[in-house]
Protein backbone atom coordinates (compact mmCIF):
# COMPACT_ATOMS: atom_id res chain seq x y z
CA UNK A 1 0.00 0.00 0.00
CA UNK A 2 1.27 3.12 -1.18
CA UNK A 3 -0.72 5.95 0.27
CA UNK A 4 -3.18 6.19 3.05
CA UNK A 5 -6.50 4.73 2.49
CA UNK A 6 -7.76 3.09 5.56
CA UNK A 7 -9.44 4.74 8.71
CA UNK A 8 -7.77 2.86 11.38
CA UNK A 9 -4.48 3.40 9.90
CA UNK A 10 -5.05 7.28 10.04
CA UNK A 11 -6.11 6.52 13.33
CA UNK A 12 -3.04 4.88 14.55
CA UNK A 13 -0.38 7.38 12.38
CA UNK A 14 -2.34 10.16 14.53
CA UNK A 15 -1.84 8.46 17.93
CA UNK A 16 1.54 7.00 17.66
CA UNK A 17 2.47 10.78 16.38
CA UNK A 18 0.52 12.38 19.59
CA UNK A 19 2.20 9.75 21.82
CA UNK A 20 5.73 10.10 20.50
CA UNK A 21 5.22 14.55 21.04
CA UNK A 22 3.56 14.20 24.41
CA UNK A 23 6.30 11.79 25.91
CA UNK A 24 8.87 13.70 24.46
CA UNK A 25 7.65 16.88 26.02
CA UNK A 26 7.16 15.16 28.98
CA UNK A 27 10.76 13.87 29.12
CA UNK A 28 12.13 16.65 28.43
CA UNK A 29 10.10 18.50 31.26
CA UNK A 30 10.67 15.68 34.16
CA UNK A 31 14.60 15.34 33.18
CA UNK A 32 16.26 16.16 30.13
CA UNK A 33 16.40 17.35 26.14
CA UNK A 34 18.85 14.86 25.96
CA UNK A 35 16.06 12.10 27.29
CA UNK A 36 13.89 13.60 25.03
CA UNK A 37 16.42 13.19 21.52
CA UNK A 38 17.14 10.05 22.63
CA UNK A 39 13.33 9.10 22.40
CA UNK A 40 12.85 10.65 19.03
CA UNK A 41 15.82 8.22 17.99
CA UNK A 42 14.39 5.60 19.50
CA UNK A 43 11.20 6.32 17.08
CA UNK A 44 13.45 6.68 14.24
CA UNK A 45 15.45 3.20 14.86
CA UNK A 46 12.16 1.56 14.77
CA UNK A 47 10.61 3.40 12.00
CA UNK A 48 14.23 2.42 9.67
CA UNK A 49 14.01 -1.09 10.96
CA UNK A 50 10.11 -1.73 9.94
CA UNK A 51 10.54 0.04 6.49
CA UNK A 52 13.32 -1.82 5.74
CA UNK A 53 12.38 -5.09 7.53
CA UNK A 54 15.76 -5.21 9.16
CA UNK A 55 16.42 -7.97 11.22
CA UNK A 56 18.82 -9.96 12.07
CA UNK A 57 16.73 -13.74 12.39
CA UNK A 58 15.19 -14.23 9.14
CA UNK A 59 18.39 -13.04 7.59
CA UNK A 60 20.93 -15.29 9.44
CA UNK A 61 17.71 -18.47 8.73
CA UNK A 62 17.33 -17.32 5.31
CA UNK A 63 21.28 -17.61 5.08
CA UNK A 64 21.38 -21.08 6.63
CA UNK A 65 18.86 -22.46 4.79
CA UNK A 66 19.19 -21.70 1.16
CA UNK A 67 22.78 -19.65 1.35
CA UNK A 68 21.20 -16.28 -0.12
CA UNK A 69 23.34 -13.96 1.87
CA UNK A 70 21.87 -10.71 0.84
CA UNK A 71 20.51 -9.99 5.11
CA UNK A 72 23.23 -11.09 5.94
CA UNK A 73 25.72 -9.35 4.44
CA UNK A 74 24.27 -6.02 5.52
CA UNK A 75 24.70 -6.78 8.29
CA UNK A 76 28.57 -6.94 8.00
CA UNK A 77 27.86 -3.47 6.23
CA UNK A 78 26.31 -2.14 9.65
CA UNK A 79 29.22 -3.51 11.85
CA UNK A 80 32.02 -2.08 9.70
CA UNK A 81 30.32 1.08 8.46
CA UNK A 82 29.67 1.98 12.42
CA UNK A 83 33.53 0.38 13.82
CA UNK A 84 34.91 3.44 10.89
CA UNK A 85 33.04 5.83 12.70
CA UNK A 86 33.13 4.56 16.24
CA UNK A 87 36.90 3.28 16.67
CA UNK A 88 38.13 7.21 16.79
CA UNK A 89 35.48 7.92 18.87
CA UNK A 90 36.49 5.14 21.55
CA UNK A 91 40.18 5.54 20.78
CA UNK A 92 39.86 9.43 21.77
CA UNK A 93 40.89 10.50 18.73
CA UNK A 94 39.03 13.59 19.70
CA UNK A 95 39.61 14.01 23.53
CA UNK A 96 36.82 16.53 24.24
CA UNK A 97 34.17 14.22 23.08
CA UNK A 98 33.65 11.59 25.91
CA UNK A 99 32.11 7.97 24.73
CA UNK A 100 32.33 4.53 26.04
CA UNK A 101 32.62 1.19 24.91
CA UNK A 102 30.49 -1.76 25.25
CA UNK A 103 33.01 -4.27 27.24
CA UNK A 104 32.26 -7.32 28.43
CA UNK A 105 34.47 -10.21 29.17
CA UNK A 106 35.62 -13.02 26.60
CA UNK A 107 34.02 -15.38 29.04
CA UNK A 108 32.14 -18.81 28.76
CA UNK A 109 28.86 -16.78 29.81
CA UNK A 110 28.98 -14.90 26.68
CA UNK A 111 29.75 -18.14 25.23
CA UNK A 112 26.71 -19.60 26.82
CA UNK A 113 24.15 -17.03 26.17
CA UNK A 114 25.22 -15.98 22.49
CA UNK A 115 24.34 -19.63 21.75
CA UNK A 116 21.24 -19.76 23.48
CA UNK A 117 20.19 -16.11 22.08
CA UNK A 118 20.69 -18.04 18.75
CA UNK A 119 18.37 -20.47 19.05
CA UNK A 120 16.01 -18.20 20.89
CA UNK A 121 16.23 -16.18 18.13
CA UNK A 122 14.92 -18.90 15.31
CA UNK A 123 12.34 -20.07 17.69
CA UNK A 124 11.04 -16.69 18.33
CA UNK A 125 11.15 -15.67 15.38
CA UNK A 126 12.91 -12.33 16.14
CA UNK A 127 16.01 -11.30 17.74
CA UNK A 128 16.47 -7.98 20.05
CA UNK A 129 15.52 -5.01 17.61
CA UNK A 130 13.38 -7.60 15.48
CA UNK A 131 11.03 -8.43 18.63
CA UNK A 132 10.70 -4.51 19.13
CA UNK A 133 9.91 -3.42 15.72
CA UNK A 134 7.16 -6.59 14.76
CA UNK A 135 5.57 -5.84 18.23
CA UNK A 136 5.40 -2.01 17.29
CA UNK A 137 3.95 -3.91 13.65
CA UNK A 138 1.45 -5.42 15.58
CA UNK A 139 2.67 -8.91 15.75
CA UNK A 140 0.22 -11.20 18.74
CA UNK A 141 2.93 -13.75 18.97
CA UNK A 142 6.07 -11.46 19.11
CA UNK A 143 3.78 -9.78 22.30
CA UNK A 144 3.60 -12.91 23.50
CA UNK A 145 8.25 -13.59 23.00
CA UNK A 146 8.21 -9.94 24.31
CA UNK A 147 7.26 -11.20 27.74
CA UNK A 148 9.07 -14.07 27.79
CA UNK A 149 12.01 -12.20 26.47
CA UNK A 150 11.55 -10.38 29.69
CA UNK A 151 10.87 -12.90 32.16
CA UNK A 152 14.04 -14.80 30.52
CA UNK A 153 16.19 -11.58 31.15
CA UNK A 154 14.86 -10.82 34.48
CA UNK A 155 16.12 -14.77 35.49
CA UNK A 156 19.46 -14.22 33.90
CA UNK A 157 19.42 -11.11 36.28
CA UNK A 158 19.52 -13.11 39.29
CA UNK A 159 21.98 -16.11 37.74
CA UNK A 160 24.73 -13.79 35.94
CA UNK A 161 26.84 -13.66 39.07
CA UNK A 162 27.06 -17.70 39.34
CA UNK A 163 28.01 -17.52 35.20
CA UNK A 164 30.78 -15.04 36.01
CA UNK A 165 32.64 -17.36 38.25
CA UNK A 166 33.06 -19.40 35.63
CA UNK A 167 35.99 -19.16 33.14
CA UNK A 168 36.99 -15.88 31.27
CA UNK A 169 39.61 -14.06 30.34
CA UNK A 170 38.73 -10.57 31.45
CA UNK A 171 37.47 -7.76 29.15
CA UNK A 172 39.50 -7.10 26.09
CA UNK A 173 39.80 -3.99 24.08
CA UNK A 174 41.87 -4.49 20.86
CA UNK A 175 41.65 -0.34 20.89
CA UNK A 176 43.39 -0.03 23.79
CA UNK A 177 45.82 -3.17 22.68
CA UNK A 178 46.58 -1.80 19.30
CA UNK A 179 45.38 1.43 18.85
CA UNK A 180 42.47 2.31 17.11
CA UNK A 181 44.00 2.50 13.60
CA UNK A 182 46.03 -0.40 13.44
CA UNK A 183 42.76 -2.26 15.29
CA UNK A 184 40.13 -1.08 12.75
CA UNK A 185 41.69 -1.51 9.54
CA UNK A 186 42.53 -5.30 11.08
CA UNK A 187 38.57 -5.21 11.99
CA UNK A 188 37.80 -3.95 8.67
CA UNK A 189 39.75 -6.62 6.42
CA UNK A 190 38.43 -9.47 8.45
CA UNK A 191 34.76 -8.18 8.15
CA UNK A 192 35.82 -8.08 4.17
CA UNK A 193 36.76 -11.42 4.11
CA UNK A 194 33.78 -12.83 5.57
CA UNK A 195 31.23 -10.60 3.19
CA UNK A 196 33.45 -12.00 0.11
CA UNK A 197 33.04 -15.39 1.51
CA UNK A 198 29.23 -15.16 2.44
CA UNK A 199 28.80 -13.68 -1.96
CA UNK A 200 31.32 -16.92 -2.67
CA UNK A 201 28.89 -19.10 -0.84
CA UNK A 202 25.68 -17.72 -2.41
CA UNK A 203 27.36 -17.25 -5.86
CA UNK A 204 28.36 -21.37 -5.40
CA UNK A 205 25.46 -22.50 -4.56
CA UNK A 206 22.79 -19.96 -6.74
CA UNK A 207 25.03 -18.22 -9.92
CA UNK A 208 24.43 -15.46 -8.95
CA UNK A 209 24.35 -13.04 -5.76
CA UNK A 210 21.81 -10.96 -4.87
CA UNK A 211 22.64 -7.18 -4.99
CA UNK A 212 23.02 -5.27 -1.80
CA UNK A 213 23.32 -1.80 -3.17
CA UNK A 214 20.72 -1.45 -5.69
CA UNK A 215 18.10 0.42 -6.53
CA UNK A 216 15.10 -1.44 -5.81
CA UNK A 217 12.05 0.56 -6.59
CA UNK A 218 11.11 3.29 -9.15
CA UNK A 219 8.77 5.14 -7.04
CA UNK A 220 9.79 8.64 -5.93
CA UNK A 221 12.18 9.00 -2.82
CA UNK A 222 9.51 10.94 -0.69
CA UNK A 223 6.90 7.88 -1.33
CA UNK A 224 9.51 5.32 -0.27
CA UNK A 225 10.72 7.34 2.40
CA UNK A 226 7.20 7.44 3.87
CA UNK A 227 5.41 4.25 3.14
CA UNK A 228 8.56 1.59 2.39
CA UNK A 229 9.32 -0.65 2.12
CA UNK A 230 13.05 0.55 2.53
CA UNK A 231 15.92 -1.00 0.26
CA UNK A 232 18.36 -3.03 2.92
CA UNK A 233 21.07 0.00 2.25
CA UNK A 234 19.25 2.49 3.16
CA UNK A 235 18.78 1.00 6.33
CA UNK A 236 22.20 0.31 7.03
CA UNK A 237 23.19 4.13 6.47
CA UNK A 238 20.46 5.44 8.56
CA UNK A 239 20.97 2.54 11.66
CA UNK A 240 24.72 3.73 11.29
CA UNK A 241 23.94 7.15 11.62
CA UNK A 242 21.47 7.12 14.38
CA UNK A 243 23.32 4.87 16.43
CA UNK A 244 26.14 7.23 15.61
CA UNK A 245 23.82 9.83 17.13
CA UNK A 246 22.90 7.65 20.24
CA UNK A 247 27.05 7.61 21.32
CA UNK A 248 27.29 11.35 20.92
CA UNK A 249 24.25 12.38 23.28
CA UNK A 250 23.85 9.08 25.65
CA UNK A 251 27.85 8.10 25.48
CA UNK A 252 27.46 4.71 24.61
CA UNK A 253 26.20 3.09 21.82
CA UNK A 254 22.58 1.76 21.17
CA UNK A 255 21.43 -0.93 23.72
CA UNK A 256 18.30 -2.83 23.66
CA UNK A 257 18.16 -5.69 26.83
CA UNK A 258 18.95 -4.17 29.71
CA UNK A 259 15.45 -2.61 30.06
CA UNK A 260 13.91 -6.07 29.90
CA UNK A 261 15.38 -7.43 32.56
CA UNK A 262 14.80 -4.19 34.75
CA UNK A 263 11.14 -3.89 33.45
CA UNK A 264 11.31 -7.56 34.52
CA UNK A 265 12.48 -6.48 38.07
CA UNK A 266 10.58 -4.18 38.79
CA UNK A 267 6.92 -6.07 37.76
CA UNK A 268 8.67 -8.63 40.40
CA UNK A 269 8.92 -5.85 42.94
CA UNK A 270 5.59 -4.19 42.50
CA UNK A 271 3.87 -7.74 42.96
CA UNK A 272 5.57 -8.45 46.45
CA UNK A 273 8.70 -9.88 45.02
CA UNK A 274 11.78 -9.87 47.33
CA UNK A 275 14.73 -8.83 45.33
CA UNK A 276 17.06 -8.38 48.37
CA UNK A 277 19.23 -11.45 47.41
CA UNK A 278 19.08 -10.56 43.50
CA UNK A 279 23.13 -9.31 43.35
CA UNK A 280 23.09 -7.98 40.10
CA UNK A 281 20.29 -5.27 40.96
CA UNK A 282 22.15 -4.13 44.52
CA UNK A 283 24.97 -2.64 42.93
CA UNK A 284 26.27 0.23 40.42
CA UNK A 285 24.10 0.98 37.41
CA UNK A 286 21.63 -1.30 37.53
CA UNK A 287 20.93 -0.38 41.42
CA UNK A 288 20.44 3.32 40.09
CA UNK A 289 18.35 2.27 37.26
CA UNK A 290 16.01 0.19 39.41
CA UNK A 291 15.41 2.75 41.84
CA UNK A 292 14.61 5.47 39.37
CA UNK A 293 11.80 6.40 36.93
CA UNK A 294 11.68 3.92 33.52
CA UNK A 295 11.89 7.07 31.82
CA UNK A 296 15.12 8.35 33.13
CA UNK A 297 16.79 4.89 32.21
CA UNK A 298 18.24 5.74 28.29
CA UNK A 299 17.91 2.11 27.09
CA UNK A 300 14.17 2.34 28.36
CA UNK A 301 13.16 5.27 26.93
CA UNK A 302 14.66 4.36 23.61
CA UNK A 303 12.97 0.67 23.55
CA UNK A 304 9.83 2.51 23.97
CA UNK A 305 10.31 5.19 21.13
CA UNK A 306 11.46 2.15 19.08
CA UNK A 307 8.25 0.80 19.32
CA UNK A 308 5.95 4.18 18.85
CA UNK A 309 8.42 4.46 15.57
CA UNK A 310 7.26 1.18 13.93
CA UNK A 311 3.56 1.74 14.76
CA UNK A 312 4.15 4.83 12.73
CA UNK A 313 6.22 3.24 10.13
CA UNK A 314 3.66 0.25 9.61
CA UNK A 315 0.27 2.75 10.02
CA UNK A 316 2.11 4.85 6.95
CA UNK A 317 2.67 1.24 5.10
CA UNK A 318 -1.03 0.62 5.54
CA UNK A 319 0.12 -3.07 7.01
CA UNK A 320 -0.21 -2.62 10.92
CA UNK A 321 -3.05 -5.41 11.42
CA UNK A 322 -2.83 -7.72 14.85
CA UNK A 323 -3.15 -11.01 13.93
CA UNK A 324 -6.31 -12.33 15.04
CA UNK A 325 -5.51 -16.09 15.58
CA UNK A 326 -2.11 -17.58 17.14
CA UNK A 327 -1.82 -21.37 16.94
CA UNK A 328 -1.05 -23.47 19.83
CA UNK A 329 2.29 -24.06 18.53
CA UNK A 330 3.21 -20.90 17.97
CA UNK A 331 2.42 -19.49 21.48
CA UNK A 332 4.89 -22.65 22.98
CA UNK A 333 7.58 -21.52 20.79
CA UNK A 334 7.03 -17.91 21.22
CA UNK A 335 7.48 -18.90 24.87
CA UNK A 336 10.29 -21.20 24.34
CA UNK A 337 11.86 -18.67 22.24
CA UNK A 338 11.07 -15.32 24.76
CA UNK A 339 12.61 -17.35 27.49
CA UNK A 340 16.22 -18.24 25.64
CA UNK A 341 16.27 -14.58 23.83
CA UNK A 342 16.17 -13.29 27.40
CA UNK A 343 18.28 -15.54 29.33
CA UNK A 344 20.85 -15.71 26.16
CA UNK A 345 20.91 -11.75 26.08
CA UNK A 346 21.93 -11.55 29.70
CA UNK A 347 24.73 -13.92 29.93
CA UNK A 348 26.08 -12.84 27.17
CA UNK A 349 25.86 -8.79 28.28
CA UNK A 350 23.64 -7.71 25.31
CA UNK A 351 21.57 -8.91 22.21
CA UNK A 352 22.49 -8.55 18.75
CA UNK A 353 22.35 -5.16 19.21
CA UNK A 354 23.82 -4.70 22.16
CA UNK A 355 26.32 -7.40 22.37
CA UNK A 356 27.41 -7.80 18.85
CA UNK A 357 27.10 -4.45 17.09
CA UNK A 358 27.86 -2.13 20.15
CA UNK A 359 30.77 -4.97 21.34
CA UNK A 360 32.07 -5.26 17.87
CA UNK A 361 32.04 -1.29 16.47
CA UNK A 362 33.80 -0.50 19.92
CA UNK A 363 36.53 -2.46 19.74
CA UNK A 364 35.10 -5.12 22.29
CA UNK A 365 36.80 -8.31 21.38
CA UNK A 366 33.80 -10.15 22.49
CA UNK A 367 31.86 -9.23 19.92
CA UNK A 368 33.30 -11.59 18.35
CA UNK A 369 32.52 -14.05 20.42
CA UNK A 370 28.95 -13.62 20.29
CA UNK A 371 29.24 -13.52 16.44
CA UNK A 372 30.31 -17.04 16.24
CA UNK A 373 28.38 -18.70 19.24
CA UNK A 374 25.05 -16.63 18.29
CA UNK A 375 25.62 -18.05 14.67
CA UNK A 376 26.54 -21.44 15.73
CA UNK A 377 22.92 -21.40 18.25
CA UNK A 378 21.11 -19.87 15.16
CA UNK A 379 22.01 -22.59 13.07
CA UNK A 380 21.15 -25.12 15.86
CA UNK A 381 17.59 -23.21 16.20
CA UNK A 382 17.26 -23.56 12.60
CA UNK A 383 17.16 -27.39 12.77
CA UNK A 384 14.79 -27.20 15.80
CA UNK A 385 12.47 -25.34 13.62
CA UNK A 386 12.54 -28.26 11.11
CA UNK A 387 12.48 -30.94 13.87
CA UNK A 388 9.29 -29.30 15.22
CA UNK A 389 7.70 -28.93 11.60
CA UNK A 390 7.44 -24.97 11.92
CA UNK A 391 9.69 -25.71 8.60
CA UNK A 392 10.39 -27.54 5.77
CA UNK A 393 13.26 -29.72 5.67
CA UNK A 394 16.76 -28.47 4.02
CA UNK A 395 16.99 -29.57 0.11
CA UNK A 396 19.80 -29.18 -1.65
CA UNK A 397 16.80 -27.46 -4.20
CA UNK A 398 15.96 -24.70 -2.25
Amino acid sequence: MNKIDLKHDKAFILISLFVLFALSLFVQSAFSSKHSLLLIIGAALGYALLHAAFGFSSAWRNFIRTQHSRGFRSHILLISLTSILFFPLIGQLFPDIQTSAALAPVSVSVLVGAFLFGIGMQLGSGCGSGTLYTVGGGHVNMLITLSFFIIGATIGSVHLPWWLTLPSAGKISIIETFGWLPSLVSQLVVLSLIYLALKQIEQRRHGHVQPLLSKESSRPFLDTFLFGPWPLWWAVIVLTLLNLTTLLIAGHPWTITFAFGLWGTKVWQAVGGDISGWHYWSQGYPAAALNQSLLNDTTSLMDIGLVVGAVLAASLAGSFAPDKKVSRQLILVSVIGGLLLGYGARLAFGCNIGGLLAGMATGSLHGWLWLVAGFSGATTGVYLRIWMKMDKPLRSSE
